[in-house]
């Protein structure tokens, strides 16, 4: 660990620097505004009408104002040209999955096409994007050195620093949370550093290697997967013995060190994903991770046994069938943001649909257009939603959670609720309505 005020002399002044960052989503957006703060940064993205709403000061995905992208003086752009003006370049492109869960490396693999035809001399290359351990390494590197005929840690220099953006966290921003850094080597280390240095206010960790830093990226997202696929086994068992798992988990906390981990859906770009890539390469490494594999079956699992204990409950409740309706609050997968990606609300909602129930769905952060097109989900505002059988609290936004008596005006008499962060209290609802909880 190191000292922030370490000072590092380079030939230039930092203001005559000039950083690019390629791929201006959710985690290369905010890397470009926090870099802006002491940089001249460019902001590169193959997707045109981003860039022409970033020129406009309006951030597709929502995370920032108008105000706060029009004070950056970002340069936003298309042309991969203007690569060739910068010292440094960060990558924080998407790291998918396949739909066989395998890694999908693509947007990587073209970014490192686009920037090594850019590449000159003596440039500083940095992934940011989550990957398996020997990525930046083993695909990265030799995809740059094909295409600019150079030659990595002589002509040009590459890192790895995993990012830690976390979406719709006010608190945490990418300039003010402790940051993992590797270089190749120690020039390139001392680059790194440097640059950071300049914009991150909290520790700084020099790794050893560049594979440590891309197994630490990895592993942070795999332990909370693993830990709420403990939850969510819990709660399927003790379903079975018929004990309210929150009430379980308020006496267990009473121990000094117990994790307050809780049940519930897991999807997203990190926690729902990055498992998969530590999966993949230990395979291939010749281990089968069986805990690692069975956590992330136990949490895609979760949104059919969710489904199945509301067939379970119309069923036990003697709901009439023919006049049967299902509001399901929230479609992002997690709260106060308006990302859909990996949303398993979403896949409740495909399964209930396929046993042709009768649904309205209410979010206030979801992008309506991009529900209607991608998915064929019409959203309604609270207003407009019909008294249903069954309220499914997928995704408690905080709206949905400012007071709760408001889910009795959207239940017939003797409704149900289905509680699927354990955020509604007991006593809160009247007692002809029943609340179900993970």
């Amino acid at each position: 660990m190191i000292d922030n005020n370490k000072h590092y002399n380079e030939k230039n002044r930092k203001e005559s620097f000039k950083i690019a960052v390629v791929g201006l989503g959710f985690v290369g957006l905010p890397a470009a505004i926090g870099f802006s703060q002491k940089y001249q940064v460019i902001g590169f993205d193959i997707n045109k009408e981003k860039i022409n709403m970033l020129k406009n000061n309006i951030d597709p995905h929502g995370a920032f104002t108008k105000t706060e992208i029009e004070n950056t003086s970002i340069e936003f752009v298309s042309e991969p040209s203007k690569l060739k003006e910068c010292h440094y370049i960060i990558v924080a492109v998407p790291t998918p999955i396949t739909p066989d869960k395998k890694p999908n490396l693509t947007f990587l693999q073209e970014a490192s096409a686009t920037i090594g035809k850019q590449l000159t001399p003596n440039t500083t290359v940095i992934y940011e994007s989550t990957v398996y351990p020997g990525t930046t390494e083993d695909v990265c590197i030799p995809i740059l050195e094909k295409h600019s005929n150079l030659t990595a840690g002589e002509d040009f220099f590459v890192g790895y620093s995993p990012e830690r953006i976390n979406p719709g966290d006010e608190k945490r921003t990418f300039t003010n949370i402790p940051k993992v850094i590797a270089g190749q080597d120690k020039t390139a280390m001392d680059k790194i550093s440097h640059l950071y240095h300049q914009v991150i206010t909290d520790v700084i960790y020099e790794a050893p290697s560049i594979k440590v830093a891309e197994a630490s990226k990895v592993v942070e997202n795999t332990q909370r997967d693993v830990n709420i696929a403990l939850m969510n086994e819990l709660s399927l068992i003790f379903d079975k013995m018929n004990i309210d798992t929150y009430e379980v988990l308020e006496a267990a906390k009473t121990k000094w060190n117990f994790l307050p981990f809780t049940p519930g859906l897991v999807g997203g770009h990190c926690i729902g994903v990055d498992p998969y890539y530590l999966i993949h390469q230990s395979r291939i490494k010749g281990y089968e991770p069986n805990l690692l594999t069975s956590a992330r079956a136990i949490n895609e699992f979760m949104p059919d046994y969710v489904v199945q204990s509301l067939l379970h409950l119309i069923i036990s409740h003697k709901i009439n069938l023919k006049n049967l309706r299902v509001t399901v609050l929230g479609t992002t997968f997690k709260e106060n943001i308006p990302d859909t990606r990996n949303s398993k609300a979403l896949d409740i909602i495909k399964k209930l649909e396929q046993f042709g129930i009768s649904l309205q769905t209410c979010d206030p952060y979801a992008d309506e257009d991009e529900l209607k097109s991608i998915y064929n989900i019409q959203l309604k505002q609270i207003s407009q939603l019909k008294k249903a059988d069954i309220v499914i609290l997928a995704v408690p936004h905080e709206e949905f959670k400012k007071d709760l008596s408001y889910l009795k005006d959207l239940l017939k008499d003797k409704g149900i609720v289905m509680d699927l962060k354990g955020v509604i209290q007991k006593n809160v609802l009247p007692e002809n309505i029943t609340v179900w909880r993970l």
